[in-house]
């Protein structure tokens, strides 16, 4: 899949099973993406990432090189994330969001990865991706259930740029 846009829950779970919960939307295009959360947005054109916080009080945007975020598990990545350091294996098939999915199952090959096992719920019918859980090796589990999945939107590449003149008053830290 070259790209989508989603829907999602996300929600983080530690070890004493304590869990908070938040929705945003994603798109994706080849190695670009945009990701909203509430009070957070992060943009990635494939060169610089720009993440975007935004309080009723307070307005800041953090810029990074991709290079700078090498080794990260993204959006942009999620597919491709079994062709080097990770093992995978097909563990079984189980219904999710009403849908028969194959659990496809990822091991860090490093101990000091940040997340050593991430488990990938594909849809068997179309091979969508409805959603993945990422363990972190210290009790902490994150989860992501996509909604309203259409592949292979029409998107440009300004998409997924940063604008900060739209956002007069914003202060800027650029960390390239």
């Amino acid at each position: 899949m070259k790209g989508f846009t989603a829907n999602f829950d996300f929600t983080y779970q530690d070890e004493d099973g304590t869990s908070d919960r938040q929705s945003g939307d994603l798109s994706v295009k080849g190695n670009q993406y945009r990701l909203k959360l509430p009070d957070q947005e992060i943009f990635n054109n494939g060169k610089t990432v720009w993440t975007f916080i935004q309080t009723p009080s307070y307005k800041e945007v953090t810029i990074n090189d991709v290079s700078q975020m090498e080794g990260e598990l993204t959006p942009s990545n999620i597919y491709n994330l079994y062709n080097s350091g990770f093992g995978y294996k097909l563990l079984a098939e189980k219904q999710f969001q009403g849908k028969t999915a194959q659990v496809v199952e990822l091991i860090a090959e490093k101990k000091n990865a940040p997340f050593q096992k991430v488990r990938l719920m594909i849809d068997k019918t179309s091979h969508d991706l409805l959603g993945w859980e990422m363990f972190d090796g210290q009790g902490g589990m994150f989860s992501y259930i996509f909604k309203n999945l259409k592949a292979q939107p029409t998107l440009s590449d300004a998409y997924f740029s940063f604008d900060p003149k739209k956002y007069p008053g914003i202060e800027i830290i650029d960390l390239r």
